[in-house]
């Protein structure tokens, strides 16, 4: 689904609970490209889980199903928190939404320590999705850094228009360009950004 929609794969990063793709591709791609990208992984498992049934293959079968609903857990970076991530995305700010699913995630594996009984491997999968939550922790600013320059520095064509009653960049949404009031008129994005990334300009 990647292919089909010209994103850039990077690597594939095969983990205990399936495979991990990571892409070079903006932040700003539509969110219904990255929704068909995501979903395709638990719908694959779906299929694959239906004929390990269908064939009697029932030891597969439980391990398939085990790593189909894992997945589905929304703690980052599984399918489940990209799941989540892309709803939210939709009702509220690309900086806002990458917040609370690392909350999310966070309280989520909390949890999962609580109610499960000790398990190694459990440990060692908890342990390193901790580390790669802890990472998007320390990346936030940077990621919704990168979220903005993208929205300056290429024309992306966002038929939906959001008006924002204040000059608060970190309102801005996927899927949308913004207009800016600031008391007195109506701003461009463009020119919000400008003052943001243009060292000739105020910062």
């Amino acid at each position: 689904m990647g292919i089909l929609f010209k994103w850039k794969i990077e690597s594939v990063i095969l983990l205990p609970f399936g495979a991990l793709t990571i892409f070079n591709e903006d932040l700003n791609r539509k969110i219904i490209e990255e929704f068909w990208i995501v979903i395709m992984g638990p719908i694959f498992q779906i299929v694959f889980t239906f004929l390990l049934y269908y064939f009697g293959l029932n030891e597969a079968l439980y391990y398939s199903l085990t790593i189909l609903c894992f997945n589905l857990l929304p703690i980052y970076p599984l399918d489940g928190s990209k799941i989540l991530n892309l709803g939210l995305n939709k009702m509220t700010s690309f900086k806002r939404s990458h917040l609370l699913i690392i909350i999310i995630s966070i309280v989520t594996i909390g949890v999962l320590v609580l109610e499960s009984e000790f398990n190694l491997i459990l440990v060692l999968i908890l342990l390193f999705l901790l580390a790669r939550i802890f990472l998007e922790i320390k990346n936030h600013e940077s990621l919704f850094n990168r979220f903005l320059l993208e929205r300056y520095l290429k024309n992306y064509q966002f038929k939906k228009i959001k008006k924002i009653y204040s000059l608060d960049v970190s309102k801005m949404k996927r899927d949308y360009r913004h207009l800016f009031y600031d008391g007195i008129r109506y701003v461009s994005e463009r020119e919000i950004l400008k003052k943001r990334f243009d060292f000739k300009g105020k910062l």
